[in-house]
């Protein structure tokens, strides 16, 4: 990657890993040229705001619902690509934190979903190498067996 390509300024976003029962809570995405893509809630942090609050923010947003953050799980850089011509990358600072949702929660969207967002789904986990998860990095963290047997940072994550 030209460092010309990339837009200036670093992105902190929050990411939240939430399990239940063999599955993980994620957002599909659908686009204009017919892809699907799937992701965890979260996205960027404001100014002034705590990285948890930012968490919090985005899972009513996207989910509807608050989380239990029960602590940091992964710290990655992400040069994500943006839609450009000449195409351009955003550096990204990915917090994963794992979290719990109330127990009564039934996936929908929240009041403010993502641009893309067309459903929050419970995808089994042994499905992930068969979805297209965002980014592709992930799926091979989050197979393990043992999700906290790891290092927390994970160095530069592929588009």
């Amino acid at each position: 990657m030209v460092m010309t390509e990339l837009i200036p300024g670093i992105r902190n976003c929050v990411r939240a890993v939430i399990l239940k029962d063999e599955n993980l809570l994620l957002l599909r995405k659908s686009y204009e040229d017919g892809s699907e893509r799937f992701g965890l809630p979260g996205g960027a942090q404001d100014a002034g705001e705590v990285l948890t609050d930012a968490l919090q923010r985005e899972c009513l947003e996207e989910i509807g619902s608050k989380v239990a953050v029960q602590g940091l799980l992964y710290l990655a850089d992400y040069f994500k690509p943006r839609s450009t011509d000449p195409m351009t990358y955003r550096h990204q600072v990915e917090f994963f934190f794992l979290c719990q949702i109330p127990e009564n929660y039934k996936a929908h969207n929240g009041d403010h979903p993502d641009k893309h967002q067309v459903s929050v789904d419970w995808v089994a986990i042994d499905r992930l190498a068969s979805i297209n998860l965002t980014p592709a990095d992930l799926t091979s963290l989050l197979l393990r067996e043992n999700l906290l047997a790891h290092p927390i940072y994970l160095g530069k994550f592929e588009p």
